[in-house]
């Protein structure tokens, strides 16, 4: 049986671990866009890091199920690192969940809606801003 965490330390490790994974996807996304130069086809940092961070995500998650669920390495690795590296890994994770409980045209509806709300949502974030509103 594992202890349950203390409100106060689960949030102190999503924190750190949070702080981690933001530092390692600014740092990515300085290198890959040195590497690529100012005129890369594709914005390469962020795509590396929400790839590389749905792999992690999976390799974790795997992981955790097959020794047992440890409540302070997903909240640390998971939730902080890994959600402060890319939180589209976290929206992979919760598609592939809704498709393994056979919820497929859920999964299709929750990839369709966070898509485009998302995208509306920003498009009206800079048209209030910009003073369009």
């Amino acid at each position: 049986m594992t202890a349950t965490l203390s409100p106060a330390i689960a949030s102190l490790l999503v924190a750190l671990g949070g702080a981690a994974g933001a530092l390692a996807r600014y740092q990515l996304t300085r290198l890959l866009g040195w590497i690529a130069g100012p005129n890369a086809l594709l914005p390469w940092g962020t795509l590396v890091a929400n790839v590389l961070g749905s792999l992690a995500l999976g390799i974790l998650m795997g992981w955790l199920a097959r020794n047992g669920n440890s409540e302070a390495m997903r909240l640390a690795l998971g939730v902080g690192v890994l959600g402060g590296f890319t939180t589209f890994s976290a929206f992979n994770l919760e598609t592939v969940q809704l498709l393994a409980r056979g919820q497929g045209v859920t999964a299709l509806i929750y990839i369709a809606v966070s898509v485009v709300a998302g995208i509306a949502a920003l498009y009206a974030g800079l048209f209030v801003m910009r003073g369009e509103g």
